[in-house]
């Protein structure tokens, strides 16, 4: 830090960051009451296990809906063997925490995976690594040729390595701190008009992100970059994505796809009910337990 620093020019003024860090469990803003600077369960309770080779515990943010994107596109080509379960994950309330999640994902966030035609099953976390093992797994959406196969995992890992940025980063201050700070709102947005700009340059000269080949890299980048072009944050005329015409063209293709369309759905638990399936255990639910159809019922599900 530097020694000409003005500690009445810091947030809050006069502010001088201590020697040691200290946790301050009321910090404020959202997601403050699960946040914490420790890994490991907070209390004991095992996941349910349903019918279906593939155990998804999850939640309809970005980096959940990129994994039932790829299940729903691989059940659309024929892949009885994707056919699974996903339970939701509400993260407000902590669910991530239990024992059971902890048990497959050490990190503590959405989503998990438990893959069960292996005896004991394989357990995966993070969402690039879920969309590369199915692809394998499956022999789906990711192309042989060495070149393609090196774009998409470039763009796979591009994705993972920069969508932090826009949520933690951008997302945070925008939308959830506790108050806003001028400057971490401007070094997060500048960031992320820049990263829209890469996307809007590349697909100016290719249909899909890896040409005319619809990949695991599509699957991973449309969930967190579609949404800021059409409604995370409430922060669309802030950035101004209407000026990224190749982006907007290119949410509009892949969006049209009906595999995309369930997935976006799937432990989805805002938007309109009629846009929410909160678990998905049969392709039947997406017509028999969507919210609408449940809370008509009075909240029970078939």
């Amino acid at each position: 830090m530097s020694e000409n620093n003005d500690p009445a020019k810091n947030q809050p003024a006069g502010y001088v960051p201590p020697k040691v860090w200290k946790w301050d469990a009321e910090n404020g803003g959202a997601f403050a009451s699960i946040n914490r600077p420790v890994s490991g369960a907070t209390h004991e309770k095992t996941l349910p296990v349903g019918k279906h080779p593939i155990q998804l515990y999850s939640m309809g943010t970005p980096n959940g809906v990129k994994v039932t994107i790829m299940l729903e596109e691989l059940l659309a080509l024929g892949h009885e063997g994707a056919e699974y379960d996903a339970w939701l994950i509400e993260i407000g309330k902590g669910d991530q925490f239990s024992s059971g999640f902890v048990e497959i994902n050490p990190n503590s966030k959405i989503p998990a995976m438990a893959d069960h035609s292996f005896d004991p099953p394989i357990h995966l976390f993070e969402s690039g690594s879920m969309l590369f093992y199915l692809a394998e797994k499956f022999g789906a959406f990711l192309p042989t040729d060495v070149r393609k196969r090196a774009a998409t995992m470039n763009w796979l890992m591009w994705q993972m390595g920069s969508a932090p940025f826009v949520g933690g980063g951008f997302g945070h201050f925008f939308a959830y701190a506790p108050f806003k700070i001028e400057y971490a709102i401007n070094r997060y947005a500048m960031e992320t008009k820049r990263q829209l700009h890469v996307l809007d340059t590349h697909l100016a000269n290719n249909k899909y992100m890896v040409g005319d080949d619809y990949t695991i890299a599509d699957m991973a980048i449309w969930p967190w970059y579609g949404s800021m072009m059409r409604a995370a944050y409430d922060s669309q005329e802030f950035l101004s994505v209407k000026d990224y015409k190749n982006v907007d063209r290119w949410v509009d293709l892949v969006g049209e796809r009906e595999a995309v369309k369930r997935g976006f759905m799937v432990n989805r638990t805002f938007g309109g009910p009629e846009t929410q399936l909160r678990e998905r255990h049969d392709a039947s639910d997406f017509e028999n337990n969507r919210e609408d159809k449940v809370q008509a019922r009075g909240g029970e599900r078939i």
